[in-house]
């Protein structure tokens, strides 16, 4: 039998017009924003890829509920609403609401990291591993190898390899070791997941040591889909049943509901354990707001609770989970280096593969997002040397193994003609990517500098050199 098209498993209620610009009008752009996507205008970008954080396009039942917000100041119903919904899903106790995930990270480090711990995790996340370190710990990671080759295949390169874990508890000792981090999905390894059974595996041994494990339960519900897809045993579980499953290998958990639960503003951090909840509820007073609000409006915490429900649907997860791989399938088919095997909410530009004259000092995933967006309008970000930033100790760039674009698709916001837009337009920069020049800092912030970092283009002659000679200058 012919293979079946399949459709997005809903319909179009409202439009946002967009408006494509020109060249000249992008050139001014990405100039004034000082070859930053994060600081272009929206109303400059076409197709914005820069993030799912926020983006998402939220449902009618969503918008319904947004009516139903209690804005009492204490004790609201959404927040009761919220609590059940995390508690039926992702099974952890005690919810604290906050108005993002970093919020719920920022809580989580003061709580449990002083000056000289180390948190093993399976790869860094820019703003995890920023509280960890202002907290006074120091991250160390312990994801499996082939998480640093983009060409690897590997079904869950979101694994902790045990034995560099071990090491590091051999080294420093269980007592220095306030949890372990752990990602599901592993944003910067390119949307990769981690398998239950390595979780398990895991949560067996961190219980003997008495180690925590913390989940960064952002895109957990994407994992659980790959789970169900990719690990054995799992096909006739539902994606509910593996989130739940996920979760129950954790101790706590930070949220962003930006991400999995369809809204745009809204998290929360999940905890078993009771005193440690009482004290995360009394830090959440002072820097987000009371604990049965968290930052957020009775409205916003009614429209997470609808999307936790929303985001487990089958028909759901597929067709999302499908349209990224529908883009990445695309550029394959095309020949453009891509982080492989595709992940849960991204397709990941091989930076470094795709424009290898350049050296990472030249920042090639930064100038790569420049010329997307110079090309077509498309608002993509950088995921290598820049976000990576500076080792604290010697002031250098930390050079990660990947430098990667990531082209980051919003939930139910995109067609799949837009998703062939963006193939042509990265086609269209593949055909003359030799010409590319790279990039230098003009100035960075102190912290998490991807986000406000300005640039300049490196001179036409041998942007390598010119790199080199940068380097060598700010040495001296």
């Amino acid at each position: 039998m012919k293979h079946r098209s399949w459709a997005e498993p809903w319909r179009i209620k409202m439009v946002e017009p967009l408006r494509m610009t020109t060249r000249a009008e992008r050139e001014v752009a990405i100039r004034a924003a000082g070859y930053n996507t994060f600081l272009l205008r929206s109303d400059d970008v076409y197709i914005d890829l820069l993030t799912d954080s926020g983006t998402s396009a939220m449902s009618d039942r969503q918008w319904a509920g947004m009516m139903l917000g209690d804005e009492a100041y204490a004790g609201s119903r959404n927040f009761y609403r919220l609590e059940a919904a995390v508690q039926q899903h992702y099974g952890f106790p005690h919810v604290i609401p906050t108005h993002q995930g970093r919020g719920a990270e920022h809580i989580l480090s003061r709580l449990l990291i002083a000056d000289g711990h180390v948190v093993p995790g399976n790869m860094y996340f820019t703003t995890t591993r920023a509280h960890q370190e202002l907290a006074g710990g120091a991250f160390r990671d312990v994801i499996i190898d082939e998480a640093h080759d983009p060409t690897s295949e590997h079904p869950f390169k979101g694994d902790v390899d045990l034995a560099k874990l071990d090491a590091i508890v051999r080294d420093v000792g269980a007592e220095w070791i306030p949890y372990v981090s752990v990602a599901a999905t592993v944003n910067m390894a390119g949307g990769q997941p981690i398998s239950l059974a390595n979780l398990r595996a895991l949560r067996a041994y961190t219980q003997s040591r008495g180690i925590r494990v913390i989940l960064d339960a952002t895109r957990a519900v994407e994992n659980a889909w790959f789970i169900q897809q990719r690990e054995p045993g799992h096909r006739s579980e539902s994606i509910a049943e593996i989130l739940f499953a996920m979760c129950d290998c954790a101790d706590g958990a930070t949220m962003s509901g930006k991400k999995d639960s369809l809204v745009n503003i809204g998290g929360w951090l999940g905890l078993r354990d009771d005193s440690l909840a009482e004290r995360a509820r009394n830090l959440v007073v002072l820097f987000e707001g009371l604990h049965t609000y968290g930052g957020l409006a009775g409205r916003d915490m009614e429209a997470m609770a609808i999307g936790i429900e929303e985001s487990v649907q089958e028909d759901y997860i597929r067709a999302r989970i499908g349209q990224v791989h529908y883009l990445g399938n695309a550029l394959i088919d095309a020949g453009i280096p891509i982080v492989l095997p595709i992940g849960g909410h991204a397709v990941f530009l091989d930076a470094a593969a795709f424009l290898p004259h350049l050296d990472r000092e030249a920042l090639p995933a930064q100038a790569l997002t420049c010329e997307l967006f110079l090309e077509s309008g498309i608002r993509a970000m950088e995921r290598g040397t820049v976000s990576a930033g500076r080792d604290p100790a010697t002031g250098k760039n930390r050079t990660p193994p990947l430098e990667l674009v990531r082209l980051t698709i919003p939930r139910r916001v995109y067609t799949q003609a837009h998703m062939d837009v963006v193939t042509e337009s990265v086609q269209a920069v593949w055909e003359f990517r030799d010409s590319i020049r790279g990039l230098r800092f003009v100035s960075e912030p102190e912290y998490l500098r991807f986000f406000q970092a300005r640039f300049e283009p490196l001179p036409v002659v041998s942007a390598r050199v010119a790199a080199e000679e940068e380097t060598a200058g700010a040495a001296v």
